[in-house]
């Protein structure tokens, strides 16, 4: 009798772990749908970009005023989130990492992205820079030293043989400076897997909210000064449309999906919120058809149904590993 656990006990722990699993899985959902959300607001900024750019506005200009405009709202986080009393005084190290990843991150890959939507279309753009999951995974495995089994590379496969399908659809169209815009573009793609991979742990420590703004921060004040630096302020002075696009830029595609999608990388990680982040060139290629009259082939229908199901493969796998 001593040795045996009494049974109310014992369903006790079966409840508990239960609703522990349960709660762990809701989490999984929360950060996936997080990220998912983040990659639909972030592609809408590329067809943002383009309705920008048919009013003569130029590429620094136009991520000035992006800048403008959303970088109010961060200061206000930024200060709210240093009140609050759960903030830990950030360390000289920390200082530094904000710096140099809101630079690389939200600065330099911006400013790429915006380069080469002067040569492409919004779709290629985005596929272009959804090549970003396979860049976190990688340097995650040969720097952080995380596995790479079979099931990640199955989801990776899955989702780029689609991106790959659209890839070829756009490549079938010559355009003047595609190379040159597509390069600009992959250099963005570059810096922003860098800062992936530096912003999960630094977010970690030092808080999802207060990160970003930071981040966002430095971001922006990098875009102003080179427009200052570069630019008459005569230059700013732009058509009442440009203006309500760099708005709508500023809110819907920078300070909401920035704060959602580093909460889903302190829930699910960078590697698996990159890999869900390719729903992004879907929901882009869809927006561009309807706002850009970009053309929409069977193969790309095709392709974003490839990328769906390595989305949809990835995020069930992950609430099956309630990790």
């Amino acid at each position: 009798m001593g040795g045996r656990k009494n049974p109310a006990v014992r369903l006790g722990g079966v409840m508990g772990l239960v609703l522990s699993r349960t709660t762990i899985n809701r989490q999984v959902l929360l950060g996936s749908g997080f990220a998912l959300l983040a990659a639909v607001g972030f592609s809408g900024k590329a067809i943002l970009v383009k309705l920008a750019y048919l009013h003569g506005v130029d590429a620094v200009t136009l991520l000035a005023l992006r800048m403008s405009f959303s970088v109010p709202l961060f200061f206000a986080v930024a200060i709210w989130s240093r009140n609050q009393n759960h903030s830990s005084p950030l360390k000289r190290e920390d200082w530094g990492a904000i710096v140099g990843l809101g630079f690389i991150g939200y600065y330099l890959s911006s400013l790429l992205d915006f380069l080469g939507l002067l040569y492409i279309s919004a779709g290629l753009e985005r596929l272009v820079l959804f090549l970003y999951p396979t860049m976190v995974v990688i340097l995650s495995a040969i720097l952080l030293k995380r596995p790479f089994g079979r099931r990640e590379f199955s989801s990776l496969a899955l989702s780029y043989a689609g991106i790959a399908l659209v890839f070829l659809h756009d490549l079938s169209a010559v355009q003047k400076g595609i190379v040159l815009g597509t390069l600009f573009v992959f250099a963005s793609t570059l810096t922003y897997s860098v800062y992936l991979l530096g912003a999960e742990r630094l977010i970690a420590r030092v808080g999802a909210i207060r990160f970003t703004a930071y981040a966002m921060i430095v971001a922006s004040i990098a875009t102003l000064i080179q427009f200052v630096l570069t630019h008459p302020i005569a230059a700013i002075q732009q058509p009442a449309r440009v203006y309500l696009l760099s708005i709508a830029m500023a809110v819907f595609s920078t300070v909401i999906p920035v704060f959602l999608l580093s909460a889903g990388i302190r829930i699910i990680g960078s590697g698996h919120a990159a890999l869900i982040g390719t729903a992004g060139p879907v929901s882009t290629i869809f927006m561009a058809q309807y706002f850009l009259g970009e053309e929409v082939s069977l193969q790309q229908i095709c392709g974003c149904c490839l990328v769906l199901a390595g989305v949809v493969s990835i995020s069930i796998r992950k609430c099956e590993r309630g990790a």
